[in-house]
């Protein structure tokens, strides 16, 4: 009996450790979001989704357990959020306030996927803490390296070159899974067919918003190829953007695909 004593003491104290670790980590993100002040300007979530919704500091996202993954991530961009700071790139770690429990990021090991951010990690350079919590599973989707290192970057990038001039954006993004089975890793983590961001400008000046959907491939270089009115992206992800705009102001914006009214 006593040649089993060590190895079951090694096993326990390595489970309370794990345990602990993870109640610290889960600590530091639940004080990480009371700190921060960027929440409180979150009122466009979306409505009639089927997923765990999560808040933390710097973006807001509903999980779904069944695809392992964000159905959407939202967040706000603002001029001054910019930065060129150049922090260390963080492992990613598992979101510990998912309660139905993030996937790992070894799913995502020689899968033939990249770790695909939701949120950018380069929309948040403007601290340390909000640059690491964009490398939280929760934030991430299987992306194929020339779609994420391609279109997808091109539209992150255009992004932040609107947002010079417009000041203050609102963005909801995230993938899209349509009659598919494929997945990645141990825990099943579905392989989206599209991805999509849909943007609106609120705050001073005149609201506008348009929508993108991309199919999940090599893109077309131009992005207005992509760009689609947000009604018709509604109906395609399922659930309802920017409910909480003024009904006649979104039934106005949302309707039309608005190109004109953006510098591409």
């Amino acid at each position: 009996m006593r040649k089993f004593t060590y190895p079951i003491l090694i096993i326990l104290v390595s489970i309370g450790f794990y345990l602990w670790e993870q109640h610290l980590d889960k600590k530091h993100y639940e004080d990480l979001k009371t700190d921060s002040k960027i929440t409180a300007n979150f009122d466009y979530l979306p409505k009639g989704f089927n997923g765990e919704l999560v808040s933390h500091a710097y973006y807001n996202l509903a999980y779904s357990e069944t695809h392992e993954q964000a159905l959407w991530v939202a967040y706000e961009l603002q001029k001054s959020h910019l930065s060129t700071n150049d922090f260390k790139r963080p492992y990613f770690e598992i979101d510990p306030l998912v309660k139905t429990q993030a996937a790992s990021w070894r799913n995502y090991k020689k899968s033939g996927y990249d770790r695909g951010h939701l949120c950018p990690a380069g929309d948040r350079r403007f601290s340390k803490e909000a640059y690491d919590e964009t490398f939280l599973t929760s934030n991430i989707s299987p992306q194929l390296h020339d779609f994420n290192a391609g279109i997808w970057n091109e539209l992150e990038q255009k992004i932040r070159y609107w947002v010079k001039k417009d000041q203050q954006l609102y963005i909801v993004t995230g993938p899209v899974f349509k009659n598919t089975s494929k997945t990645i890793g141990s825990e099943q983590v579905t392989v989206p067919t599209h991805f999509y961001k849909a943007i609106l400008k609120y705050g001073k000046g005149e609201p506008k918003c348009i929508g993108f959907l991309f199919p999940h491939k090599k893109g077309l270089k131009n992005l207005k190829n992509y760009s689609i009115s947000i009604d018709k992206l509604e109906k395609t992800i399922g659930y309802d953007l920017f409910s909480a705009l003024d009904d006649t102001l979104e039934n106005k914006l949302e309707k039309e695909n608005n190109q004109w009214m953006w510098r591409f």
